[in-house]
């Protein structure tokens, strides 16, 4: 019964316009339908007592009590019909006149009641009138016979009432029907949605479609609506992102760091399905949000067919990853600090290759990758699983993928072929992110957008900061489509740099300041444990 309730909330606008349009149903039902008017006279059966004493009027009463019942039947007769129709002057058949009037006996009584039909007040109560006399006169010859004194009578009553309105159509009737049938109708109509229906909502239908648990919930983020946007999890009054989608990231990336607490993942692939479910935005604000705990982290961008990092962090996306596989560059030349404390750097996809999925699986990106995660977290921006197979050749050699599904919009089949893709090449599925949760409704799965007020972490109403990741030449943040399907275009490296990152430091500048310091260390960052190589995490993954 919860299932039920909880689908037709899901379904209650669908239910209401459709309530809503089988009342409107019936009323233009009830517009074209003839008005009809009925109206009914009344007739008294009496017998003729012989004395006036006691004893022949009870006689009386049983009598006509007795002969009332034949007398209703009486009323159909065609002889009746004649008579009404040659009083009135009609062209009605006999038989179209009879289908036109009723007539009853009320209950424990001698009277007779005539109910007659008709287009008008007057057609219908002169009808009446006509039927009731004309039984009168057939009861009349019946109980005469040749020239017999009758026992019994039936005595026409006063003329019937003019009547005021239509007894058909029942516009009130047709409406509460009409409305009645179309609320049935969303009912059947939201069970029938709902059990067709294979798109993942909640983390419930995730874990019962795949062997993998739910990691993080990200809410519904207006600034993700019409674009791409990386906040800042250093202030939480910073004014950027809502207090809801932050605090999510901030559960992801806990959740992250213990799925394995004896052997954490250094190196992590963020994939989804299809393109468009978030994942590159959830990649960006996942390594800013680790960067805010002190840990040093690289952004890479391997998604070689369409880049979008660097965009989103306001540099070129021509030089970067490809050109280091493939030699023309090394990576402590490409890889950009974009944050002030020297804890995230970022790796731009470079130029598109002719054999992407070739270059992200070579055994040169193996070592790239071993040899950043020494020193730094990597996070590895991938294509989508379902498009392309670069995601789960580079499932095969991190220590663990992340799988981006959208709330409402990835199919239950999309999310087990994704698993069975990374599964396939012996990839390991850390856990599967819910994007675009809705914060309020029956599919609603995050609740702690409600306490950001209470705790004073949201910005005040109305109040206008200055974004604390200002990309761009004027300081806004470079919009796109939240979707990797749609790319803006690169970004040159003849364009002035950002403002927030003047002096792009590279990796190689952070190690040779990090030489030249010694152990010193700044008060804000906290060790990493390195791993020393790739092969000692490979042998920890396999045992």
């Amino acid at each position: 019964m919860q299932r039920v309730v909880r689908i037709l909330r899901a379904y209650w606008k669908a239910i209401v316009a459709l309530t809503i349009a089988g009342g409107l149903v019936g009323l233009a039902w009830s517009a074209v339908q003839p008005r009809v008017y009925t109206a009914d006279a009344s007739g008294y059966v009496a017998a003729v007592a012989s004395d006036g004493s006691t004893g022949a009027a009870l006689a009386g009463d049983q009598l006509a009590l007795s002969k009332v019942k034949s007398f209703i039947d009486m009323g159909y007769w065609r002889s009746v019909a004649e008579t009404a129709k040659s009083e009135l002057g009609l062209t009605d058949s006999p038989e179209a006149l009879v289908q036109r009037v009723r007539v009853s006996n009320p209950v424990d009584t001698v009277n007779v009641r005539v109910d007659a039909t008709g287009p008008t007040p007057e057609s219908a109560r002169d009808l009446a009138e006509a039927w009731i006399r004309g039984m009168t006169t057939q009861v009349d010859q019946l109980q005469t016979g040749k020239g017999g004194e009758s026992a019994v009578r039936l005595i026409a009553g006063d003329s019937a009432r003019l009547p005021t309105s239509p007894s058909s159509p029942n516009v009130k009737l047709d409406i509460g029907i009409g409305a009645l049938v179309g609320a049935l109708a969303g009912v059947v109509f939201a069970l029938v949605r709902r059990a067709f229906d294979r798109r993942v909502r909640t983390a419930s239908d995730i874990t019962d479609t795949i062997a993998a648990s739910v990691v993080g919930i990200l809410p519904v983020d207006k600034e993700l609506a019409s674009g791409r946007a990386v906040f800042s999890f250093d202030d939480i009054r910073d004014g950027r992102g809502s207090f809801a989608h932050k605090e999510a990231m901030r559960e992801l990336r806990t959740n992250l760091q213990y799925v394995d607490v004896d052997r954490p993942a250094r190196v992590m692939v963020i994939t989804s399905p299809l393109p468009g479910d978030g994942k590159s935005t959830t990649a960006a604000n996942l390594a800013v949000s680790i960067a805010a705990t002190g840990q040093a982290v690289i952004l890479v961008d391997a998604d070689l067919r369409r880049p979008v990092l660097g965009g989103m962090f306001g540099f070129s996306d021509d030089v970067g990853l490809s050109d280091v596989l493939a030699g023309r560059a090394q990576i402590e030349q490409v890889a950009h600090q974009v944050d002030e404390n020297g804890r995230l750097f970022v790796v731009a996809a470079g130029r598109t290759p002719p054999n992407p999925s070739e270059m992200v699986g070579s055994q040169r990106m193996q070592a790239l990758a071993s040899k950043l995660a020494e020193d730094l977290v990597v996070i590895v921006d991938s294509p989508p699983t379902l498009a392309v197979a670069d995601a789960a050749v580079i499932a095969s050699w991190a220590d663990g993928a992340v799988l981006v599904v959208t709330a409402g919009r990835t199919t239950d089949d999309m999310l087990s072929r994704a698993a069975e893709n990374i599964g396939k090449t012996r990839g390991h599925l850390l856990g599967v992110v819910l994007n675009r949760a809705p914060l309020r409704g029956v599919d609603s799965s995050y609740y702690g957008g409600r306490y950001g007020g209470y705790y004073g972490y949201g910005a005040p109403r109305g109040a206008v900061k200055a974004s604390w990741w200002r990309f761009g030449r004027r300081g806004r943040v470079a919009e796109v489509v939240d979707g990797d399907e749609t790319t803006g275009p690169r970004r040159r490296t003849s364009e002035l740099p950002p403002e927030n990152v003047s002096g792009l430091r590279t990796l190689s500048q952070r190690r040779t300041s990090v030489l030249v310091e010694g152990d010193s260390s700044s008060e804000n960052e906290t060790p990493v444990t390195p791993v020393s190589s790739a092969t000692g995490r490979r042998r920890r993954r396999t045992n």
